[in-house]
């Protein structure tokens, strides 16, 4: 199995890095640097306490945890977010919160949370990297774009709907 070398420096006092839960895993659980409050309809960043040095010809994929995205309303909107090469800040992780419950006395759920309010806690896993390889574009002009392989033709729903 195929490893890079990554160099990281932690930013934060008493942050774990990334990892595999798994050998042979895609995703390294990231975990959030601070706790968070995000009520329904808000976007937030979370921090990490993460700096990263990616090489050059590749990237980290941010992408969401499917048990937090299948049990809570919390998302990942800009998934898969890229951490590029060039890229030395603290890496943070955009979560949303769709849910459409407000009400004004706010219920407590079983694990805690308002109704429709999520509380991230320093620790938690709130999505997974992914490195992946990123060869570059080199554009080629031509006269004729029909010309090259085949047309599939159709666009936006042009396969159906399932």
């Amino acid at each position: 199995m195929k490893s890079v070398d990554i160099k990281v420096e932690i930013c934060r006092e008493n942050i774990k890095l990334p990892e595999y839960a798994n050998l042979g895993d895609a995703g390294m659980d990231i975990y959030a640097a601070e706790e968070v409050v995000i009520f329904p309809g808000e976007t937030k960043i979370i921090p990490t306490g993460l700096k990263v040095a990616i090489p050059i010809g590749y990237e980290i994929q941010v992408r969401p945890r499917s048990g937090l995205s299948a049990k809570t309303p919390l998302r990942v909107p800009n998934s898969p977010g890229t951490i590029d090469a060039g890229y030395r800040d603290e890496v943070g992780v955009i979560l949303s919160n769709t849910s459409q419950e407000n009400t004004g006395e706010f219920l407590i759920n079983e694990k805690g949370n308002k109704q429709g309010v999520y509380k991230i806690c320093k620790g938690d896993r709130i999505a997974q990297f992914v490195l992946k390889e990123v060869p570059t574009i080199r554009w080629v002009t031509v006269d004729d774009i029909s010309q090259e392989g085949t047309n599939r033709g159709g666009g936006f729903g042009s396969s159906g709907i399932r």
